[in-house]
């Protein structure tokens, strides 16, 4: 019996080595500054934590074992209640183990901030002084990757490049729902929300291709939601760019809006040219037309509001049906965050399940209209001039 559980035992081990050895350690074999940080961070927590598991676990099975109902030889104390020595022991490691954490996860925590800027390119080697970072502004769409690239006028699509040992500074945003971009060999993910940036800040230290992708579900294509990263040296950077402005075609605002639209295994694109003002239209959520960017909202809102005046403007703030009714590639596009009762955004028809009969607006039972524009145009109260709500003035 005992040799066909040992034969057992080692054919799983057999087993478990053979499916392991198709694994890509990307994680633990990182070829970014950042991502080895982050990896010794982790074999840092895991070797502390470690220090008190494997005692722990060790001494469960000696006392098992010691103590077993045949062993007449263990002393049997059945007075024994307390020992100071042991108490110590006991209380003291696990306090050190956490200390320990919490010190190496307060300095990380800063240290790795997504935000910082980078102050070395490796462990070695500081960032030279008249070195220019490399901007790239990300926009995860539905479901591909948009990347632009401010300082050489060109965007790609599922596709980037990096010099190797040149700080990047990513810009991050997406246009429906939050997804998280993220490369394993160049550092942590980053999440991209639709009218927030997020940003991250890396450097590539090796020449290859490496997988990024998306690490937040976010529908039907989430699973094919990759792309390539390639870490070139300088030259090689330079003929890629090159490249991509030999091949690739213009991307304006209409061109955009058509890339935008839910699509699966979207093809690597070029775009040798970008409308002005793109990314930034994407960021605020006023890629569309006739609707109002989302800086300029805040700007009304941070002036006070506008009333009663501003009724108009509701139109132009509706972003969460923009999609619906529409298809591209095959695929229904309705909008990720449509309203499951099917009505649209603010829709004067009530919701299912709603009784119309009762008074949903306690102001307009009180007698409260709403707030008015000020007479005068002193606009001494900090309220929003009128003109700021006016479709063809925007600021």
């Amino acid at each position: 019996m005992s040799t066909q559980l040992n034969t057992i035992g080692r054919l799983v081990a057999l087993l478990s080595v053979l499916a392991l050895s198709g694994c890509n350690m990307v994680v633990m074999s990182p070829s970014g500054d950042i991502a080895v940080q982050q990896r010794d961070l982790i074999i840092v927590s895991t070797v502390l934590m470690l220090l008190i598991i494997v005692p722990v676990v060790c001494l469960t099975f000696f006392f098992a074992w010691r103590y077993r109902g045949s062993n007449t030889r263990a002393k049997y104390d059945p007075e024994w209640h307390h020992s100071t020595g042991l108490e110590v022991i006991i209380w003291s490691a696990p306090l050190a183990i956490i200390i320990a954490l919490g010190a190496v996860t307060w300095i990380s925590t800063h240290k790795l901030d997504p935000y910082r800027p980078l102050d070395r390119i490796d462990a070695e080697r500081a960032i030279p002084a008249e070195t220019k970072p490399l901007t790239v502004e990300v926009v995860a769409l539905d479901w591909k990757w948009l990347f632009f690239y401010p300082d050489y006028g060109i965007a790609t699509v599922n596709e980037m490049a990096a010099p190797v040992d040149v700080p990047i500074n990513f810009k991050i945003t997406a246009s429906s729902v939050m997804n998280s971009f993220y490369v394993p060999a160049l550092a942590g993910m980053i999440y991209a929300m639709p009218g927030m940036q997020t940003q991250l800040h890396a450097v590539i230290n090796k020449e290859g291709v490496f997988e990024g992708l998306s690490a937040n579900y976010s529908g039907d294509g989430f699973s094919h939601m990759r792309f390539k990263f390639h870490g070139v040296q300088q030259q090689g950077f330079d003929e890629w760019v090159a490249r991509v402005k030999s091949q690739g075609t213009a991307l304006n605002r209409d061109a955009y809006l058509k890339l935008e639209k839910p699509s699966t295994r979207e093809p690597v694109r070029y775009f040798a040219t970008v409308e002005d003002g793109l990314f930034n239209a994407i960021l605020n959520m006023c890629a569309h037309p006739g609707q109002m960017c989302m800086n300029e909202m805040m700007h009304i809102d941070m002036m006070g509001g506008a009333g009663k005046e501003s009724h108009e403007n509701r139109e132009k703030l509706e972003y969460d049906n923009r999609h619906a009714g529409e298809t591209g590639h095959g695929i229904a596009a309705p909008a990720a965050t449509f309203p499951a009762t099917g009505n649209p955004a603010r829709s004067e028809e009530p919701a299912e399940g709603v009784d119309t009969q009762q008074p949903m607006n306690h102001d307009a039972q009180n007698g409260h209209e709403g707030h008015t524009m000020p007479e005068n145009g002193n606009n001494q109260d900090g309220v929003a001039p009128a003109q700021l709500n006016n479709g063809a003035k925007h600021h």
